[in-house]
């Protein structure tokens, strides 16, 4: 895209993009000084979460989900890309993608072929192959990754490309049908970022990809159709914690504390406890270290049968998931003009996808 899909170069996907990953948290061990601790061989760090990646633009399981209660693609699109309508690329807008340390050059729908089955299961739904087409056309037309020597990487850098050989002929109808159609804000094509489930909500751009401008199109919106698979929980040991977190520790360590939280629950900031003591960290840089799926986490300790929350002082209340929401009464409509790229193959357009269920790495 973390898979994260020009902008201000803090804003590309690079791991995020829609690549996806991105941090999850810690909360902490030991709020006040006058409780006991066990010891560390004998106290387990428990996170639990939602979501798979950074949090920033559409989910693809949930533009499943939207699929599958009669959303259309450009309402997706509109949903998760705020106050955004369709129009057209450049006629014959050609990627540059490096391909290890090759730059090739492709036209932009044979471009998209090469990424949608990529990045999202064939056998899903016409309207999500559609939405997720347009969002990796527009990434591919908005990112500069390689500044003037490249466009896009080839993997989860920006979003995953394999050529002919990720084609379908599902994947293939959903480029045809929205051939040249990209996510735009005020009139001009705007990055689309993008990643594998949301948890329930989606994140504004500043708090996943931190230093970044606040984009207004890509802000946190109530994500409807999310599934309990979404939600994760792992364990570790308090000496595989401290060793994940190596160099943010002074002392032995206590445990991690929750500073602030994004609009969704993903951690934007904490600090790690130590002894000697505390050291503030991102929760995107929290995630990556502790090998979350998301940033989306909330931290307990475990010493025996016994176990206590860690201390959060983000303010943030207990997340209420959405509830079902009906198609707008209107999609946004493509505006006129010429397509982009080369056209897709003739075989393919009359071809349409099954719904089918699964989720998939974000590039």
């Amino acid at each position: 895209m973390e898979r994260d899909r020009g902008r201000a170069a803090v804003l590309r996907r690079a791991s995020m993009c829609n690549s996806r990953r991105i941090s999850r948290t810690v909360l902490c061990t030991l709020a006040a000084m006058t409780l006991s601790v066990a010891p560390a061989a004998a106290t387990t760090l428990v996170v639990e979460g939602a979501g798979d990646g950074h949090g920033v633009g559409m989910s693809q399981d949930g533009a499943l989900g939207y699929a599958q209660h009669g959303w259309t693609d450009a309402e997706i699109l509109a949903h998760y890309y705020t106050g955004t309508t369709l129009g057209q690329a450049p006629a014959s807008y050609i990627v540059k993608v490096l391909e290890g340390s090759k730059v090739v050059k492709v036209p932009l729908e044979r471009y998209v072929r090469g990424v949608v089955s990529a990045e999202m299961p064939s056998s899903w739904p016409e309207a999500a192959l559609e939405a997720q087409a347009i969002a990796s056309r527009t990434y591919a037309l908005t990112s500069d990754a390689g500044g003037s020597r490249f466009d896009v990487y080839s993997d989860t850098r920006s979003q995953m490309y394999l050529g002919t050989a990720a084609e379908t002929a599902s994947t293939n109808a959903a480029i045809a049908a929205t051939a040249g159609q990209v996510v735009e804000y005020e009139g001009k094509p705007v990055v689309t970022y993008y990643f594998a489930s949301s948890g329930g909500m989606t994140e504004d751009n500043e708090n996943s990809f931190l230093g970044s401008t606040p984009e207004p199109w890509l802000r946190g919106v109530p994500d409807s159709y999310e599934t309990a698979s979404s939600k994760w929980k792992v364990s570790m040991s308090f000496a595989s914690a401290r060793s994940h977190l190596s160099g943010l520790v002074k002392g032995a360590f206590r445990g991690i504390e929750v500073l602030k939280r994004g609009v969704s629950p993903r951690i934007v900031a904490a600090e790690v406890l130590g002894s000697r003591g505390n050291t503030q960290v991102s929760g995107p840089e929290l995630e990556a270290r502790l090998g979350l799926d998301s940033a989306w986490a909330y931290f307990s300790v475990k010493s025996g049968a016994r176990v206590t929350r860690e201390p959060d002082v983000s303010g943030q209340t207990a997340f209420t998931p959405p509830a079902a929401e009906s198609p707008p009464a209107t999609a946004p409509a493509p505006t006129p003009g010429p397509q982009g790229g080369e056209a897709a193959p003739a075989t393919a357009a009359s071809t349409t996808s099954t719904a089918g269920t699964g989720g998939v790495a974000a590039g």
